[in-house]
């Protein structure tokens, strides 16, 4: 049979399945044999009538329809049809995720029926069983999430196969040997499904694009951006586009603009940093109290509407930061060059400028765009030595870490002025009930060739919580500014949900094995335990277990234009306005800002919102992708001490294994059950604990180990552990 000939009858196949639900649905309290059917559907072919038959004996036996009495078929008397979000499990089962229930349905692997993980589709509910579990079975694929997977590519003499890297791609991929392209046998490809017959047990693809032998670092690299379908490179007519841009600094522009180059201003970011996109300026005003600018690049006056480089940004939504490199989400000309808040150059800015009294208090506030110029740049280390030497006289030449650079008196001042406001600001959002979640950064030294030699961890101090407020301060003030108006503005707010309190109740009852406590007395009392909770760890063996398990009782933060304010922060309005250069919603925010500014009415909410899903769809991705290539590197580290010993803490327990975190490098692996062999241990939930059947020896949660490295895959992913003993 021809593909077109199959095409044909699939669609016949699925006209009459259609046709079947439409007779039967429409008088639900009659029942049909196959001839009144046909005679309803108005088929008269033989052909015709034998897919009927056939459709109807499979779809009674899958339980869609049932049999009423011998030949004869009716609707299900309860037929409830949700439509949700499909997530298959590494065992091959699934959960569909719909709004609005509370529970997910339970899809059992044999009626996935061809989903993929993160496809939107509608799922048929059984009635509940004796386990009162929900569950269904997919009935129709709405929209796939993504058609492109990465693989390993299995080629024969004429066909071959590509092996999903995910784990929850449960099926080969077909490939006709003429769709292989140049990829060769044995290769990391990228594979795009282009079809799944009804009658083939795999989807037909071709390759579209070659990654690299597996195990290799670009490879790997390329192959976790790709998994998440995130770009590693900008299409070449984005490019020509940006590089075509007019970045020169006019005056007819600034003069439309409140012009700040002759105010104090500087920027503290990464030593390693190459894009600065936040500036502050200071200034003592005659009443004593301080004009404090937060200034922000102008992204939007290069990025107009509807232009390719706008799209492109839109698609990206966000910057991605990997281990061992930065995929920007605009091209290079804009986001290290024009937009770049460099020292000594002039650039266009939208700011944020504040009086501010030495209490901290907002005296008033201006939104607006600003030509500035910067007279400094510094890293966070150097700020950090003006902040704890401020009693000394560091003006002059100074060296940190063997560079030398000139600080003056007034910027010292400025910025010894500008931590002590920060202080105060923090204070008062940390008693507001603002939760400190101040996480060990895990970061490597990385040789030429991208190799890891070292991993150190990064530690937020005074310089970087100094920015942190101010930036705060911006984003709130912005939208407030906005949140307050009458008649209400369509905006993007930045919102946090406060936490699940059953997600709270199961933190409460793991940190109590080390001896911490919530208190759920109330909204207030929960966050200062939070904060109790974070600071009586820091330094302690489950200090990194405690910060990654609390920030999971969290809710998820997310972009949206229905306010609802931030919980983690504690502030009613909350947006993103400072990072335009790496973050799409401080594009709209800016955008949005200036509309109405200049007096604008409120925008289509709608618009707006799916654009808010979508960035947020899009960090979620980002951050998935950090993850994973801080694993990667956590592993490839992890290959050159093989014969080691390390001490590590349990920081989960499963039915097959352990996770195991070495406390000095935080590098996290498994220790399968079955490598166990002093007993037979069985997984107890209650405990978070393997507990041994003879000699009830206990693995628990938070226990101290010692283990050696078994086994590192690049490929997969997987660092695996053998067990010593406890510590």
């Amino acid at each position: 049979m021809t593909k077109k000939k199959k095409r044909a009858n699939q669609h016949r196949k699925n006209e009459i399945t259609r046709g079947i639900f439409e007779v039967l649905e429409k008088e639900p309290n009659k029942s049909f044999n196959y001839k009144q059917i046909a005679s309803k559907l108005e088929i008269n072919d033989t052909e015709g009538r034998n897919i009927l038959i056939k459709r109807l004996g499979q779809l009674k036996a899958k339980e869609r329809i049932r049999e009423f009495e011998k030949g004869k078929y009716k609707s299900l008397e309860n037929k409830i049809l949700h439509e949700g979000k499909i997530e298959v499990t590494a065992r091959g089962n699934a959960y569909v995720i719909v709004d609005g229930l509370d529970d997910d349905i339970f899809i059992s692997n044999n009626k996935i029926n061809r989903a993929f993980d993160g496809d939107i589709v509608e799922v048929l509910v059984k009635p509940k069983r004796k386990s009162n579990k929900l569950e269904g079975e997919v009935v129709n694929i709405l929209k796939r999430k993504k058609n492109n997977f990465v693989g390993i590519l299995d080629l024969h003499k004429s066909f071959a196969f590509v092996r999903p890297t995910d784990h929850k791609m449960y099926t080969d991929i077909f490939v006709p040997i003429n769709l292989v392209g140049k990829a060769k046998d044995g290769e990391k490809v990228i594979v795009e499904i282009l079809s799944w017959e009804a009658d083939a047990e795999s989807p037909t693809g071709k390759v579209v694009e070659v990654l690299g032998l597996p195990g290799l670092h670009n490879t790997e690299i390329h192959a976790i951006l790709a998994e998440y379908g995130l770009p590693y490179h900008f299409p070449k007519e984005v490019d020509h586009y940006a590089n075509k841009l007019d970045t020169a600094i006019k005056e007819e522009e600034v003069s439309r603009r409140r012009d700040m180059r002759e105010v104090l201003t500087f920027t503290i970011d990464p030593r390693d940093a190459k894009d600065f996109d936040d500036a502050l300026s200071f200034r003592q005003l005659s009443n004593g109290n301080y004009e404090v600018g937060i200034h922000i690049a102008d992204v939007s006056y290069y990025v107009t509407p509807d232009s390719i480089l706008d799209e492109e940004a839109y698609e990206r939504a966000t910057s991605v930061y990997l281990v061992d490199r930065v995929v920007p989400m605009l091209p290079e000309i804009l986001s290290n060059n024009a937009c770049s808040l460099r020292p000594k150059e002039d650039k266009y800015t939208f700011s944020a400028i504040f009086e501010i009294d030495d209490k901290a208090q907002i005296k008033s506030e201006w939104f607006g765009r600003t030509a500035i110029h910067s007279d400094e740049r510094f890293a966070y280390e150097e700020a950090q030595y003006i902040i704890e030497n401020k009693s000394r006289d560091i003006s002059g030449d100074v060296s940190i870490r063997g560079k030398a650079y000139s600080v003056s008196e007034e910027i010292k001042e400025a910025v010894l002025t500008l931590n002590s406001l920060a202080e105060i600001m923090r204070e008062r959002r940390m008693n507001a009930g603002a939760i400190s979640f101040d996480k060990l950064e895990v970061k490597f030294n990385l040789n030429e060739e991208n190799e890891p030699l070292s991993v150190y961890f990064k530690e937020a101090k005074a310089a970087n919580k100094l920015i942190e407020e101010f930036m705060l301060l911006a984003n709130r003030k912005v939208a407030a500014f906005i949140g307050k108006q009458k008649p209400k503005k369509t905006f993007v707010y930045r919102v946090h949900d406060e936490p699940n309190e059953d997600k709270l109740m199961a933190l409460n009852g793991i940190i109590s094995k080390f001896g911490h406590k919530l208190n759920f007395n109330n909204k207030k009392t929960v966050s200062a335990s939070l904060n109790k909770l974070l600071e009586d760890v820091k330094g302690q063996k489950e200090q990194n277990l405690v910060d990654t398990l609390a920030i999971r009782s969290m809710s998820k933060a997310i972009y949206t234009t229905d306010n609802i304010g931030h919980y983690g922060l504690a502030f009613d309005y909350y947006s993103h306005f400072t990072s335009p250069i790496r973050r799409y919603p401080d594009v709209i925010v800016h955008r949005l800002l200036q509309h109405y500014l200049e007096g604008g009415k409120s925008v289509n909410a709608e618009s707006v919102e799916e654009k808010c899903k979508h960035s947020s769809d899009m960090e979620y991705l980002a951050s998935s992708a950090e993850r994973d290539s801080i694993k990667y590197m956590q592993i490839k580290f992890m290959q050159d001490h093989k014969d080691q010993e390390f001490v590590g803490v349990i920081s989960g327990v499963t039915e097959w294994g352990i996770y195991v975190e070495i406390i000095e490098n935080k590098c996290e692996g498994m220790v399968r059950i079955r490598d166990i062999k002093d007993d037979y241990y069985t997984f107890d939930e209650k405990q978070y604990a393997l507990v041994g059947e003879r000699r009830k020896k206990v693995y628990q949660l938070g226990d101290e180990v010692r283990v050696m490295v078994k086994d590192t895959d690049l490929v997969k992913r997987h660092l695996d552990f053998s067990l010593l003993g406890k510590a």
